[in-house]
């Protein structure tokens, strides 16, 4: 299909992992124009990083309504069953456009392998190059974006997005506002990208915490931009702890796959713990097995429990876990004689910028997929290798509904950055301290376990803490739009302050942004819901049973 002069936009994609590179093809085969940009290589992404595979209901003896009840169970009471509904049901399709598209899923004979993972009732996980399932996938689509149209930029990171005022009879924004593009700094120089419609697919931000799963990049840029232009954010309480990373440093992720082939956890002496914690042992929730690792690590002094996989044999790990024996063996450990050491490390946000079933924002002309969304399909824990399916799922359905929304032509609006947030306290701090420190308060108080004493501890921290960055690159700095149709970019050199100010302290500015609506949040939310758990109200309470939804620095319980 391809569209009509009339119909045709210019839609700019930030982000190139699954979310990102399924919505960049997807609107270029509809005959949009397209620009992709992305933090570092194009090959960069959290999706990169997936191993344990996709999930979705494609073999016979399992259906949508099973994969259904399987993640309403996980988010603990606060998924929404529309969404979850449209992600499993769209599920099946999707895998053949990845297909389509070149993925090759690994196979048993002639029908794919399937795995399966904690908390599914069914074995539907399928991966690809055994436990590299995402690499394979951002690497297949990578390969078919190099057969179209789609302009990539590579090392662009995002300050801000651009926003104009909503005019008279155009589309209705509560902020008042719409996006109509993105400032990005490349190679020392500000660039802005005008756009009709701006689709976020900017990953999650597990560099808040000392521990994590996610690599350097994940800062939270986009949910940080996408807060100061005023869209409306929600449950970002939420932040998953993976229950198994190789306790080493660099916290290698070991797959939720490995327990669901038969690898138990032990404790120090040697023992199964987790049947005593829940029914499903190993392959319960994420968030119970995290919390029970948890506590079986403070009543051993904090020495980490371990994961035995020797039942599974050497050949079998090798063949099914090649990149996880790999990291085992660089970390000095054979894995298939002897049980290795694991602990929790921050590993997905469930929550995000707040969008509806086809990645509308609260800002017209903002999109939202992937991790940096709240979509409502995690609720408050994520179903294992939901997400992969979720960044294809909604990156599809954002450009499908974005041929149907009125968005006007945003090259004829004067477009500025939003006003900085401001943030109180002293500046100056060193950046490899103020990091780290953060890094540290969010563990220590926003991690597996939270009460009101450690998250005003943290709220008091984060007041007082500041990364210094000129405001005109956080906000504030209104510019001239030199373009029009035919070059959708305003560059404007900052070469000369690039030792000032350089992409580190961009990102810490962003993760205090983020943390600040962690702590606020988890405050808020007054009860132990999935992976969000405070221990002065551990029971969950139906006067929270929906999101909790903020807009800039006014907080509101809002349902949706």
């Amino acid at each position: 299909m391809t569209l009509t002069n009339q119909e045709q936009r210019e839609v700019v994609v930030v982000g190139s992992g699954l979310a990102g590179l399924t919505a960049a093809l997807r609107a270029e085969s509809l005959g949009h124009s397209v620009t992709l940009v992305t933090k570092g290589a194009l090959d960069e992404s959290n999706s990169r990083w997936a191993q344990g595979g996709i999930a979705a209901a494609v073999f016979d003896d399992d259906s949508v309504a099973l994969h259904v009840t399987d993640t309403l169970a996980a988010g603990a009471g606060l998924s929404i069953r529309r969404a979850v509904e449209v992600l499993c049901a769209d599920g099946a399709v999707r895998i053949d456009d990845l297909v389509r598209w070149g993925v090759d899923f690994d196979r048993d004979g002639a029908d794919w392998s399937r795995g399966l993972e904690a908390a599914h009732s069914r074995p539907r996980v399928l991966h690809a190059g055994g436990d590299a399932t995402g690499k394979a996938i951002v690497l297949a689509l990578i390969e078919r974006l190099g057969h179209t149209t789609v302009r990539v930029i590579e090392n662009a990171f995002v300050l801000d997005l651009v926003v104009a005022p909503v005019q008279p009879g155009g589309a209705r924004s509560a902020a008042g506002t719409r996006v109509v593009g993105v400032d990005l700094l490349v190679a020392g120089s500000e660039l802005r990208i005008r756009g009709d419609a701006v689709v976020l697919a900017t990953g999650g931000a597990g560099q808040l915490y000392e521990f994590t799963t996610n690599p350097a990049g994940a800062t939270g840029d986009g949910l940080a931009a996408a807060w100061r232009a005023g869209a409306r954010v929600d449950d970002l309480e939420f932040y998953q702890f993976h229950p198994t990373a190789l306790a080493v440093p660099g916290s290698f992720l070991i797959s939720e796959a490995v327990r669901g082939e038969g690898a138990v956890l032990l404790d120090a002496g040697g023992r199964r713990f987790m049947a005593g914690v829940d029914p499903r042992a190993e392959l319960a929730p994420r968030d119970i097995v995290a919390r029970g690792i948890a506590a079986q690590m403070a009543a051993q002094a904090g020495l980490p429990v371990h994961l035995d996989a020797t039942a599974l044999g050497r050949a079998t790990l090798e063949r099914r876990f090649p990149t996880i024996s790999a990291a085992t063996r660089a970390a000095g450990l054979d894995w298939s004689v002897e049980p290795i050491p694991v602990t929790p490390a921050a590993h997905y946000f469930m929550g995000g910028v707040t969008t509806d079933i086809d990645g509308r924002t609260s800002l017209p002309g903002l999109y939202a997929v992937g991790e940096v969304a709240s979509t409502g399909v995690h609720g408050a824990n994520r179903l294992a290798s939901n997400s992969l399916l979720e960044a294809a799922v909604f990156g599809w359905r954002a450009i499908e509904a974005m041929g149907g929304d009125d968005l006007g032509d945003a090259s004829t609006l004067e477009g500025a950055r939003p006003e900085p947030v401001a943030r109180d306290g002293a500046t100056g701090a060193s950046r490899g301290i103020l990091r780290s420190d953060l890094q540290r308060v969010m563990w220590e108080h926003v991690g597996l376990t939270r009460s009101e004493q450690g998250l005003r501890a943290a709220e008091e921290w984060l007041a007082e803490a500041a990364v210094e960055v000129p405001q005109d690159r956080l906000g504030g700095g209104d510019r001239v739009d030199r373009t029009d149709r035919t070059d959708r970019t305003d560059r404007t050199d900052r070469t000369d302050r690039t030792d000032r100010t350089d992409r580190f302290d961009l990102e810490t500015a962003n993760l205090l942004d983020v943390a600040r609506l962690v702590v606020a949040g988890a405050l808020a939310r007054e009860e132990s819901r999935g992976a969000h758990f405070r221990i002065d109200f551990p029971y969950p309470s139906t006067e929270f049973a929906h999101p909790l939804s903020w807009a800039r620095e006014v907080p509101q319980h809002a349902h949706r």
